[in-house]
């Protein structure tokens, strides 16, 4: 419990001591969208790249590749009915921001330092996830909302794709069916790379913290907030109860409490919600699930 406790408090400080170089003007929000590139581009790929460098590609880990895809196509239809009432552009916003997961900067180094072993399924789900926050996700909402009804599989495909680190869960999906192996020294060389994740992300939610909030949208981002954690708290509970394995339980169970997907935020934007709401949701998104991350790992007790 102790190590639960000190692992979270250093991932806060870390998020704090960026905020505070922000505050003083040693550092400013643009050195976060550095970082986010060198974190989305570099350092991320090599985590996907060493955790399933020796995976054992079984039928169940591929599941969590549907259950990923699955899971957001539930969340995306629960949001939509809450906001049906509301205007277009909000029902938009809680699609996109009241739904994902956020796995592959804040999650997955979450996980890194407390349930390494988790790492393999957390990836597995994550390709599935990738596939609604890079496409799938916009073309529900669109045709939800009825903002746009055209397809365009390319399109997607490209999205996806253009993503390093989706391109990588591919790949390695693809070189471990075939039980091909990365050679070792590759591997060594690209371990410090992937050790560094953990410290640069915490960083970079540090530099992107927003809490200002335009007092006319302050509803709005509430009730937003409010579904994405009452609706993962609920989907807790069910898990609590399934008889699953003590490590997929704790995995899928922290997954509930993911903050705002990037993805979420960026979508958000494009379709005309003020950036100031989309900001602050997102950085508050991150302040909820990283007491209630360590709160759930507490709860659940230590898997072997």
């Amino acid at each position: 419990m102790g190590t639960i406790i000190t692992r979270a408090v250093g991932l806060f400080l870390i998020i704090l001591l960026a905020y505070f170089l922000k505050r003083i003007g040693f550092l400013d929000k643009a050195d976060g969208s550095s970082l986010s590139i060198v974190i989305m581009n570099v350092t991320l790929p090599a985590v996907v790249i060493i955790n399933l460098a020796n995976l054992d590609v079984k039928g169940s880990l591929l599941f969590f590749v549907l259950l990923g895809l699955l899971w957001s196509l539930l969340q995306i239809f629960i949001s939509y009915f809450v906001a049906r009432k509301k205007e277009k552009i909000d029902q938009q916003f809680f699609i996109y921001c009241a739904t994902g997961f956020n796995i592959g900067n804040f999650t997955l180094p979450f996980i890194q330092g407390f349930l390494p072993l988790g790492v393999p399924l957390l990836s597995m789900f994550d390709t599935g996830n990738s596939i609604m926050l890079a496409g799938g996700t916009k073309v529900v909402s669109d045709r939800l909302t009825k903002q746009n009804t055209s397809l365009h599989f390319k399109r997607i495909l490209r999205q996806l794709f253009s993503s390093i680190p989706f391109s990588c869960y591919v790949l390695m999906l693809v070189l471990r069916v075939f039980s091909i192996d990365l050679p070792d020294s590759f591997l060594t060389v690209l371990t410090p790379v992937a050790d560094a994740n953990v410290f640069l992300s915490m960083f970079m939610i540090g530099l992107y913290l927003e809490l200002r909030l335009p007092k006319q949208d302050r509803n709005t981002v509430i009730q937003l907030l409010t579904l994405r954690y009452v609706m993962g708290l609920v989907f807790v509970f069910i898990l609590y109860l399934l008889p699953i394995a003590p490590l997929t339980k704790t995995i899928l169970c922290l997954l509930c409490v993911t903050p705002v997907p990037l993805f979420g935020v960026v979508n958000s934007v494009i379709a005309g919600v003020k950036e100031e709401s989309v900001g602050f949701a997102s950085s508050i998104s991150f302040l909820i699930s990283l007491p209630l991350m360590t709160l759930l790992l507490l709860l659940l007790g230590p898997v072997n």
